[in-house]
């Protein structure tokens, strides 16, 4: 008997299925964990938000058993998809598990995995959640893109110090930002920075707002001077204080930081790197408290750092980020061609100075630029990542075509940006309009659950949209 075409069917589902297991007991057998964090959850947010709204739409209609089935199924499953949605290392490679991912596989083959080599960058995200005294509590959103994928996860807990302590000492600083090799030094546990803290005598809070600056006088500073002059212990003092002070700001503790860092640099005022960190101490105290002249002392603190960066590329590199990040195009573009005047294969430098040229508009300096990170790349992660930016300018570059779809797609990009903010606020204020309506007139809640309706329709939209539109438009090899 000759088989039928759903036998065929049935065979090809039941050989994908046991594909899809087979590599799962792969994973599970040959990799063996040394860290899992739990992923970012922002989509699976997004999804309960939208799930969570129809209930309520659901409830409003007097249908109370399927808003009660929309609810419970909505925040039982949604908790244990974020929980399982795991982002693992063993060492050599990175993976992605649970029952979505699972199912991506068995449906569409789609196999999240990415070798450390592969690795293209790391970009790491600093958000401040809380503020209290002169302590800030930061949550940092880091992201691994490569060979085509890309990874988030956020900071909460112990997986995460430990995904960073295990991950990041693998990766050269070609491929890490100024925050991601911040991280990769200074993230330490509570404790051990608690204790650090107390064998270096560092000033706590209170003492710090209790003591004023001038209380402290010229008398005491000199003499804190000279006996850093004279002490033989000094240098290495200096160097715990910095390393505490570095510490302290990634943990938030910015004042303490300030500490340590005014009293390593009474001791190694000429150390280019100190006066580096310490600009990125006060940027972090400018951005928290939006004190203007915070941040003009940090733009004046970099430039004395590359004054006494004393022949080192890798720290101008870092000198001309931050410059980036300060909005200074110009000056940052002066630090990078310092650094390539002292190594000429600087490869962060060449990303830099095209990320300049973007700034600028000039997108034939940003291809050039470019071409010569590729030339220069240490390995092919890198290179990949240098080529394809090249490949992408130049074609914008070339084909006039091509650069209108490219900006007609920001646009609409940006937009969508700008009616998800919008719709999100219009949605929390008709919410609230709805809830509170009932006691004022039925009229007044109807007009808020509509409006909330629409908002909330539109906001989901808009990140439809988002999501379809973040991936560059393609390039065919074949128009080249």
């Amino acid at each position: 008997m000759r088989p039928t075409m759903n036998d065929a069917l049935k065979k090809a589902s039941h050989d994908r299925i046991r594909a899809a297991l087979a590599e799962a007991q792969e994973t599970a057998g040959l990799s063996r964990k040394l860290v899992s964090v739990r992923m970012s959850p922002g989509g699976y947010f997004a999804v309960a938000a939208v799930l969570t709204f129809a209930s309520l739409i659901l409830l409003r209609t007097h249908r109370d058993l399927a808003a009660l089935i929309g609810i419970a199924f909505t925040w039982i499953t949604v908790p244990l998809l974020i929980a399982s949605n795991r982002l693992n290392f063993d060492g050599q490679r990175l993976w992605r598990s649970g029952p979505l991912v699972f199912l991506s596989r068995l449906l569409f083959r789609v196999r999240e995995r990415l070798k450390i080599e592969e690795i293209e960058r790391v970009d790491v995200l600093s958000l401040r959640t809380l503020r209290r005294g002169g302590n800030v509590r930061y949550r940092y959103r880091v992201e691994l893109s490569g060979a085509g994928q890309s990874f988030v996860f956020a900071s909460g807990g112990r997986n995460f110090r430990r995904m960073i302590r295990d991950l990041f000492p693998r990766l050269p600083n070609s491929k890490l930002d100024a925050r991601a090799r911040e991280l990769r030094d200074h993230l330490v546990e509570n404790s051990v920075l608690n204790e650090e803290v107390e064998r270096l005598r560092v000033a706590s809070v209170s003492v710090l707002e209790a003591t004023s600056e001038g209380l402290r006088g010229k008398e005491q500073r000199a003499g804190e001077r000279h006996q850093a002059q004279d002490s033989t212990e000094d240098v290495e003092r200096a160097a715990q204080l910095r390393k505490v002070g570095n510490d302290l700001r990634i943990a938030g503790r910015l004042r303490e930081s300030a500490e340590a860092f005014r009293r390593a640099l009474l001791a190694s005022a000429q150390d280019g790197s100190l006066i580096y960190e310490y600009s990125r101490l006060l940027r972090s105290q400018a951005s928290t408290f939006g004190d203007a002249r915070l941040l003009s002392r940090a733009r004046a603190a970099l430039r004395l750092a590359i004054m006494r960066s004393d022949g080192d590329s890798s720290l101008l590199e870092l000198i001309g980020e931050s410059f980036l990040e300060f909005g200074e195009p110009p000056r940052a573009a002066r630090a990078f061609r310092s650094a390539l005047d002292l190594d000429d294969a600087a490869y962060r430098a060449r990303l830099g100075l095209a990320e300049v040229g973007l700034a600028e508009g000039k997108l034939a300096h940003v291809i050039h630029h470019y071409n010569e990170a590729v030339r220069i790349a240490p390995d092919k992660a890198t290179k990949r990542l240098a080529l394809r930016e090249a490949d992408y300018y130049a074609r914008l570059n070339d084909d006039d075509d091509y650069l209108t779809a490219e900006l007609r797609r920001m646009n609409w990009l940006d937009g969508a940006e700008r009616v998800q903010r919008l719709a999100a606020r219009i949605t929390f204020v008709a919410l609230l309009i709805a809830l509170v309506g009932p006691s004022i007139d039925s009229v007044v809640a109807g007009l808020g659950w509509a409006f909330a309706s629409s908002s909330i329709v539109a906001w989901a939209s808009a990140l439809i949209i988002k999501r379809l539109l973040t991936p560059r438009r393609r390039v065919a090899v074949s128009d080249f």
